[in-house]
């Protein structure tokens, strides 16, 4: 691509964007304003949000068409050592990349770590890459809120590839397939019983397992455990686009095993095309995306009703005191405000 991507974390302007400079900004892939799109996105404030619907209606569609790839695993996999890795060869390759990272959110405060735009501050700086990280702000699913407007918006900016990190949270990070076109798993070598410490189900959803740290002392457990995922694979059920899921390993700190990654990704997203199933994939993601997002303004829509946080209130605590049950208090605020 020939637009520059380079991500200014002080970019604060004073005051919203209006439709047109979201529309002008994302269609230059102005990497500034697809920040504060991302951050109005992301806003408590309604008006933000629908603002950034509104935009993104407006904005044509690029001419190039982003991979999405998401990736997951354990705190402590190399996440972000990986891809830094991994961004770093697609920029030298002048193949731009967008990084939408979730970080965990506090349970106390909401309050997020956000430490990826430090811990890859070599990627940061190089050219046609973006990286934003995102607060979960408590969503399960490995994804924030917003993710997949966040996903829209970095590919109307016309990115050859985008990447979207979860937080890493283990079972329910099943909800990510929904965001993705292909989806990697980072494992760890050297457990002994890695086999039983991940979900089948995250494991059976993978298109590519990645052994990660396969250097020094780790490089023989890493192979051994590249066999032993290779083994059980084939347990798993055919996958509706007949991709076989592939095992290799990889050691980010020695960038080894990096191009060999692209090369699987490149051999799935050709016999995807072809076939048709990525296609297909996109319409299915697009439908859930709709239920998910009419949920969401139909539960926005309830609760910012005149006196129904007061009433909520009354209810909680009749509920506390065992005056009335739940699933009878939950049916009479329902009634109540569906009769207004």
């Amino acid at each position: 691509m020939s637009q520059s991507f380079n991500q200014n974390y002080q970019y604060k302007p004073k005051k919203n964007l209006s439709v047109r400079e979201v529309v002008d900004g994302i269609s230059k892939a102005d990497p500034q304003i697809l920040s504060k799109a991302i951050t109005m996105l992301e806003s408590k404030k309604t008006t933000d949000r629908l603002l950034i619907y509104d935009a993104m209606a407006e904005i044509p569609k690029s001419k190039n068409r982003s991979f999405r790839i998401g990736i997951t695993g354990s705190p402590g996999v190399g996440k972000s050592t990986f891809i830094e890795s991994f961004g770093k060869y697609l920029s030298q390759h002048d193949i731009s990349l967008a990084v939408l990272a979730v970080d965990p959110s506090s349970k106390l405060n909401g309050g997020s770590i956000l430490g990826d735009k430090t811990r890859m501050e070599d990627l940061s700086s190089m050219p046609n890459i973006f990286i934003r990280p995102s607060p979960s702000k408590g969503h399960l699913g490995g994804a924030g809120e917003q993710s997949y407007d966040s996903i829209l918006l970095c590919e109307k900016a016309g990115f050859d590839v985008i990447l979207f990190e979860t937080v890493g949270v283990g079972q329910s990070e099943t909800h990510v397939k929904h965001l993705v076109d292909f989806f990697l798993l980072l494992v760890l070598a050297g457990a002994g019983d890695e086999l039983q410490g991940i979900k089948r189900g995250i494991m059976e959803l993978a298109d590519a397992i990645l052994v990660t740290k396969a250097d020094g002392e780790n490089l023989e457990k890493a192979k051994v455990s590249k066999n032993n995922y290779e083994n059980a694979t084939h347990l798993f059920p055919n996958k509706e686009n007949s991709w076989i899921t592939k095992v290799a390993t990889c050691s980010s700190i020695e960038n080894k095993g990096i191009e060999s990654i692209w090369d699987i990704l490149k051999k799935f997203q050709k016999h995807n095309t072809i076939n048709g199933w990525i296609e297909k994939n996109r319409v299915n993601q697009d439908v859930f995306w709709f239920h998910e997002k009419l949920n969401q303004f139909i539960q926005n829509d309830f609760y910012s009703r005149i006196g129904i946080l007061e009433e909520l209130q009354e209810l909680e605590e009749k509920v506390k005191n065992k005056q009335i049950d739940p699933f009878k208090a939950a049916k009479q605020l329902f009634n109540n405000e569906s009769k207004k």
